[in-house]
This record gives C-alpha cells, structure tokens and sequence, in this order.
C-alpha cells in the first residue's frame, strides 16, 4: 500500500440471495482512496454504488445480503473482517456516512443535540458539557445559523439543506479519516445542492478528510472530486483522474454518461442523448460484458467473456478495445 493510500478495496463482492435467485451487486470491485482526496463514485441507479459504501461499514442487511469474498485494508487493517463490537468503533470514529435523504435520516423524536452529542460521547469519550460545545462548534462550521438555540431544534424544525448540514456535523464530529457522502444532495433543490457540495469539499480539505462522493450525477462530481470510478452492473469499467476521464473518457459506457449530461454550449435545438436499452437485471448474469446489449461498439467477444481491467493512459478500463482483445475482428 502507497504512503498516501488510506483505503484500500480488493475484490469485494457483495451478493443477495432471493427467491429468484443471486443478485450480485456487488462483483469484484477494487480501488483505492488517497489521504485527503475526492474520490467520486458514479453510475445509474442500481450500478452498485451504495452497497459497495454500505459493505465497507459492514451494513450489508444478513439475510439477505453477504459480502462473499475481499478485503479492505484501513491503515493496513482489513475491517471486513472486524466483529461487530470493533465495527462500532469504527463507524462514526474513523469512518462516517452521510445516508441519501436527509428527511429521513434523523430521529424525529429526539433533539438535534442529543443525536450529535450521543456521537461524541461515545467515540471521544467526553463529558456532557465538552460534548455540546463540541455540537455547537460543528454545526457553526457547517453554517446553521445561531448554534446555541438551533442545536436544541427537532428535526421537523429545519428545512432539508438544513437536516443535511446536521447530517454532516455529525459525520464529522469525531474527525473521521473517511466520509463516504451517499448521493447527499439528491433530495435537495439546485442551489442547495451547490451549497452542500461545496461544504463536503472545503471540510475535507480543512480538516483533511477523504471524501468518497456517490452519485448518478456527473454534473456533481465534475468539479468537486479528484479521481472518478465509474461503475456499471456491480463492476467497475473505468477509473482515472477527474480530468482525464471527462476530456477523453474510454469505456463506452463513461462516454454515454458525459453525453447525457445536458450542455450549454450547445444549441437548445439538439435533442439530449441518453443510453439505449436499460441497465440488466443483475439475477444470474452471464460471463459476459453486461453492457454489451446497450453498447454501439460490442464485438463477438463482448457476447462470449467478460473483458479484463487494463492500464492505458494512467487510467483503468475494463473493455476489450483497449486490451488484447481489440485486436480480434468485429
């Protein structure tokens, strides 16, 4: 492991077993997260996006999900393979969450300071009094405003960009090495969506935190992640630099996400582009590249194996154009 890799994710597969029979959302995933990096997550709904985050947290629902196989290494030691007693001193300490909705994250009975204050007594072992200047401070930092009155608020009492700025208080009050933001602006209007966004990023350089930002969204994580793994039917197809992946993205797949996103350097005229066909139903997949169907670039091939993942241009593509393979006929 690299001195500056914090994280490090090999093979990780997470399968569901249903009536129908094993979804497998999760299928061989590897990657790795820098000290204080932005590593952005992108994919539509159902790439397998949040039970990759969900499974590093160890909150994979059993039954009827299990993480069948792989390792991720914190520092060095692989907290897949933690009990849940050591799992609970993990989460929220070394590495938080912010959950998708914010209306729904918080308890509707309990004070805004009671949750944040239960966080910090538990993981820093502080007193009740050091415990609420500790809340007042973070939700200062994330711009509540008048602290001192609002930390003694209901839920029902904020708005949404508000609940989610709490959400990420709490993420944040015991300085965790690891914030993974699950879609945190998804819930929200545009603007406060901007606002959020930039808050991750400027508390993860503040306070030197690495951010995994998850999204369907490109347009999120254009300007506010550092690196960008692209996934697509539980697998990974590409990875690389934020910028090399927007200027010259390689997988078919990334190519049609960035065409999708709508343009305003362009005439209003055009038509948006999206993606032909739907993304597969991940019950029993072949041994085949599951783009294929939806891809206007496939070959024989694609019908037949999955392609592996190659280095070319300091990125990770997993598309048999770019590795031995493309040298076979169409």
């Amino acid at each position: 492991m690299a001195d500056d890799v914090i994280l490090e994710v090999n093979n990780l597969k997470t399968y569901f077993n249903t009536d129908d029979g094993i979804v497998k959302a999760v299928d061989g995933v590897s990657f790795d997260l820098r000290k204080g990096e932005t590593l952005g997550m992108v994919g539509e709904s159902g790439s397998g996006k949040s039970v990759t985050n969900l499974s590093l947290m160890q909150l994979i629902p059993s039954p009827p999900g299990k993480i069948i196989s792989g390792t991720a290494l914190l520092n060095g030691e692989d907290i897949l393979k933690k009990n849940e007693k050591q799992m609970r001193e993990i989460r929220g300490n070394r590495i938080s969450m912010i959950f998708q909705d914010p209306m729904t994250s918080l308890n509707p009975f309990l004070k805004i300071s009671t949750q944040l204050e239960e966080t910090i007594t538990l993981h820093k072992k502080a007193g009740k009094k050091e415990a609420r200047e500790k809340a007042v401070e973070m939700l200062d930092m994330v711009g509540i405003p008048d602290p001192q009155r609002k930390v003694d608020n209901y839920p029902h009492q904020f708005s949404g960009g508000m609940r989610q700025r709490v959400m990420i208080a709490m993420a944040l009050s015991c300085d965790p090495e690891i914030l993974l933001a699950d879609e945190p602006s998804t819930a929200l209007d545009v603007t406060i969506q901007a606002q959020i966004l930039e808050l991750i990023k400027n508390l993860g350089r503040r306070l030197g935190t690495a951010v995994v930002l998850i999204t369907h969204d490109l347009g999120v994580v254009a300007g506010n992640s550092d690196r960008i793994v692209v996934m697509y039917a539980g697998r990974l197809v590409e990875k690389g630099n934020s910028s090399d992946v927007f200027e010259n993205p390689l997988h078919p797949y990334t190519q049609g996400l960035i065409k999708s996103v709508p343009r305003l350097d362009q005439p209003g005229k055009n038509r948006l582009y999206s993606i032909p066909g739907v993304p597969p139903n991940l019950i029993n997949l072949p041994e085949c590249c599951p783009f294929y169907p939806r891809c206007g670039q496939a070959r024989e091939i694609c019908k037949t194996a999955y392609p592996p993942l190659v280095s070319i241009d300091n990125r990770d593509v997993c598309c048999v154009l770019y590795g031995e393979a493309s040298h076979d006929q169409p």
